[in-house]
């Protein structure tokens, strides 16, 4: 009877300390034999102005190929010393924890990093890894970068 391989997903958003929790779940992955899924998830920012909701992005533009490029750099950076780790990576249109905590439904583990902005700021998770800590169907680590 075979058992079925450990899943781990972890959340990337193109910043500094993604690498570093890029870098704790390819380590985790390596550790338990899991596959690997990496998530960038992006939304168009909103600008509230009297007159509605108006999108700050440039309409030629194509977020989802700049976000497979980011995506792209950051895993070869990780990856070249870890080239057991078998992994899948996408990039999701759509709310950043939203799309995360979808993305670990039937995962073993969530692992995302936390992005405070030092002093007071930088006691209290982020945003985002707040609310996968909250609802997401599986354990999260939320990986601090050491600043």
């Amino acid at each position: 009877m075979m058992t079925p391989k450990h899943h781990i997903v972890v959340g990337i958003d193109g910043s500094k300390s993604s690498t570093t929790t890029l870098e704790w779940a390819v380590r985790q992955a390596e550790l338990t034999g899991a596959t690997l899924h990496v998530v960038t998830a992006w939304a168009y920012p909103e600008h509230r102005t009297p007159f509605g909701i108006v999108f700050d992005i440039a309409e030629s533009a194509d977020p989802t190929a700049r976000a497979r490029t980011k995506l792209g750099g950051l895993i070869a950076d990780v990856l070249g010393k870890h080239e057991k780790v078998v992994l899948r990576a996408e990039v999701i249109p759509g709310n950043e924890a939203e799309t995360l905590i979808h993305a670990a439904r039937g995962a073993d583990l969530l692992v995302v990093g936390s992005r405070g902005r030092g002093g007071f700021a930088g006691m209290m998770l982020g945003s985002v890894s707040a609310q996968c800590v909250r609802h997401a169907q599986c354990p999260v680590v939320v990986v601090r970068h050491p600043e």
